[in-house]
């Protein structure tokens, strides 16, 4: 893949705040994305060895390798205009740590935040940011 993907999960309300968040703060568009429920989805995650019922994370494919949970979201910080590219820095916090954090927010996800029964669809301008 050219660009890096962002895989998420499209029935997670904080799920899809968060890619509209990085959407609108990846001005250049170098972030494609597709959520874990598509077909696209299903098609890619086998290539890097995961399960395609991992739905409790956010997945970054870039460069040929695949990036899971709090790594996977301070590395998508990297593509983001302003200040937000120094979120990255935290990186340097034991993934171990990073992603007891990670865990109990997507543990609670949908209790705290909610879920749609249908995967939010990108609006036409946003379209052909979206792999499916």
């Amino acid at each position: 893949m050219e660009q890096p993907v962002v895989l998420f999960d499209g029935i997670c309300n904080f799920c899809n705040f968060w890619v509209q968040f990085v959407i609108r703060r990846d001005k250049k568009a170098k972030l494609k994305f597709a959520v874990l429920q598509s077909e696209t989805a299903k098609s890619i995650l086998p290539i890097y060895s995961i399960d395609s019922d991992m739905l409790t994370s956010v997945i970054l494919i870039e460069d040929g390798k695949a990036f899971l949970q709090s790594t996977a979201a301070l590395r998508i910080c990297k593509y983001l205009d302003g200040g937000w590219k120094l979120m990255y820095v935290l990186i340097i916090i034991p993934s171990f740590l990073r992603n007891a954090i990670y865990n109990w927010i997507s543990k609670n996800r949908y209790k705290w935040f909610g879920k749609k029964e249908e995967c939010w669809i990108p609006t036409p301008d946003l379209r052909e940011r979206f792999l499916d």
